[in-house]
């Protein structure tokens, strides 16, 4: 957990390079998009020193070829951003801050729930979303993290590292998005405030996880009742149940994003294209997630690392996770600044 904390203070403290990039076929040069914005607040632009991407116009006439287009687009973003490259860092950072991020926000839920309801609900959510074997090495984490300090100092100082290990990942995420983004250097609280202000931002979407966690555990259990009510154990009560899960936990994740890409990053989004890119990445995530427990459950590539296998799948599904979240990321960069125009 140090090591982690201290490669969050030492990237909350540099100045981020952001690389030039392209989008091409069909792509022309148009104004920034801000009519969801104030007359004098624009979108994030790029530093006047680097070579800025290019905003665009979706020329398709269809609604599905204008999202093929931005599609196109927020892919090549995702390479020239060297989106691999972040993923990596950021499961590196979520590995070390996932146990006390989670040891926080089951606190907080367990308050209304009891601290075993909060904390099985939540090990049964992860393993739906990332396989038994990764809610598993979670289960081993949280054991870890839940080991009590003996004496006063201890306790405090424990559960001072607690705090930073859970916003760590955060820092991180904010990083990231900047890049996206390409918000100004000048723009970026930057020393010892711009850590601060990242860490109490952090806090803010730590609280908003708790929040989740306790609507997620009310739709369950309504969700639960439904399909009882809708035809108990009968097979058209269940796809019922199904349907309206899915729904539930698409609705879930969508508010969840939108949080993330509208406090973390640095420039000045609009709801409009945030709720549009937060959608997206839902869906995205919410069937990617199958394919990825479907692939680590079926590949080898924990197969030669022992005892640690659990931590290596842990490791691969934070990884493609990173990928999603950041295509979305990329995706709303360039549906904030595309706009729409029929072919004369």
């Amino acid at each position: 957990m140090l090591v982690s904390l201290a490669a969050s203070f030492a990237s909350a403290t540099s100045n981020a390079k952001v690389d030039a990039s392209a989008i091409k076929n069909d792509v022309q040069v148009v104004p920034t998009r801000s009519e969801d914005h104030p007359p004098d607040v624009k979108d994030a632009q790029p530093d006047k020193t680097t070579t800025p991407r290019p905003t665009f116009e979706q020329t398709s006439a269809s609604w599905i070829g204008r999202q093929w287009q931005i599609f196109l687009a927020a892919g090549n973003a995702w390479i020239d951003d060297y989106a691999p490259s972040m993923g990596a860092a950021l499961s590196y950072y979520m590995l070390f801050s996932l146990a006390p991020l989670l040891v926080i926000v089951i606190a907080i839920a367990g308050m209304v729930f009891g601290h075993d309801a909060a904390q099985g609900a939540i090990i049964t959510q992860l393993g739906g979303i990332m396989g038994e074997e990764g809610a598993t090495a979670v289960q081993g984490l949280l054991k870890a993290a839940n080991e009590s300090s003996t004496g006063i100092i201890a306790s405090i100082t424990g559960g001072f590292l607690l705090l930073l290990g859970a916003t760590a990942i955060f820092s991180e995420l904010q990083t990231d998005l900047d890049r996206i983004w390409q918000v100004p250097e000048k723009d970026k609280p930057s020393g010892i405030w711009g850590w601060l202000r990242s860490r109490v931002l952090s806090f803010g979407l730590v609280l908003g996880l708790a929040f989740m966690l306790m609507m997620s555990l009310v739709v369950s259990a309504a969700l639960a009742a439904s399909g009882e009510w809708l035809g108990g154990g009968s097979e058209a009560g269940s796809v019922v149940a199904n349907v309206l899960n899915f729904a539930a936990t698409l609705g879930i994740f969508t508010v969840l994003f939108a949080m993330i890409y509208k406090i973390m990053p640095s420039a000045k989004i609009s709801w409009h294209d945030v709720w549009m890119g937060a959608a997206v990445t839902a869906l995205l995530f919410n069937v990617g997630k199958s394919l990825i427990a479907l692939y680590l459950a079926k590949s080898d590539v924990a197969s030669g690392f022992g005892a640690a296998g659990s931590i290596v799948i842990l490791v691969a599904w934070f990884y493609y996770s990173a990928q999603i979240f950041l295509f979305g990321a990329e995706y709303t960069w360039v549906y904030a600044n595309s706009k729409v125009r029929s072919k004369d």
